[in-house]
């Protein structure tokens, strides 16, 4: 392993404001089929998990009814939101170009195809090359820590030489288990009052409101 630092970013909702896109197509395609969900209630069960895991929790909330096709359904309808509507998460755009040569990746619960569209998109592809990794490519998702312990042996690191950067419980959660410290971020849209609270009750070492802040604790962390 490498003695250098790596920072290992979340996608969703760290790198680009998705969330809150994503939770209303998803909550509207519910409603559709007969299975409305409170919005707060569906952002806790189901943001940064792993496509796989979130189907299996709304099977076992309503018996097995979602139709076959429903991933294909959701990912399409998300697709055609983000070519029009995703941003990048107020503030991240500076936050990678301060970087410099920093080693920095991508750990995302999000199916490939959707991480690479989500970075075109929003133009922040060319802050991590091909240095990508998804949920898809280990036995458990979030809140599990294999994703990050997966990424860290990739990108040749020491789990105890990893800054995690998350906006979800479940990630922070990994981080912890994983070994790696954890920042927790809350400028993207679908972060309420209180998320700061329940991220550090899951274990963050540190909270950043906004880019600035999170810029700042990086930084303090590289040194």
């Amino acid at each position: 392993m490498t003695e250098s630092k790596l920072v290992i970013f979340d996608c969703d909702g760290v790198l680009v404001d998705s969330e809150i896109i994503a939770c209303r197509i998803e909550m509207a395609a519910l409603a559709a089929l007969g299975h409305p969900i409170d919005a707060a209630d569906f952002r806790r069960r189901a943001v940064g998990r792993s496509r796989k895991d979130v189907n299996a929790m709304l099977d076992s909330l309503w018996d097995g009814a979602l139709p076959p096709d429903y991933t294909e359904q959701i990912r399409a309808a998300t697709f055609a939101a983000f070519a029009t509507e995703l941003q990048p998460v107020p503030g991240i755009r500076a936050v990678l170009a301060g970087l410099g040569g920093q080693p920095r990746c991508v750990a995302s619960s999000s199916h490939p195809t959707r991480i690479a569209r989500a970075l075109a998109a929003t133009g922040l592809s060319a802050y991590f090359d091909k240095d990508v990794f998804s949920a898809v490519e280990v036995a458990r998702g979030k809140p599990a820590p294999d994703l990050f312990l997966h990424a860290a042996a990739r990108m040749a690191t020491a789990p105890q030489a990893c800054l995690v950067i998350e906006d979800s419980v479940p990630g922070i959660e990994a981080a912890k288990a994983a070994g790696m410290r954890a920042i927790g971020f809350t400028a993207g849209g679908h972060c309420e009052v209180g998320h700061d609270a329940e991220l550090r009750a899951a274990g963050a070492d540190a909270v950043a409101a906004d880019g600035a802040a999170l810029a700042a604790l990086v930084q303090e962390w590289r040194r």
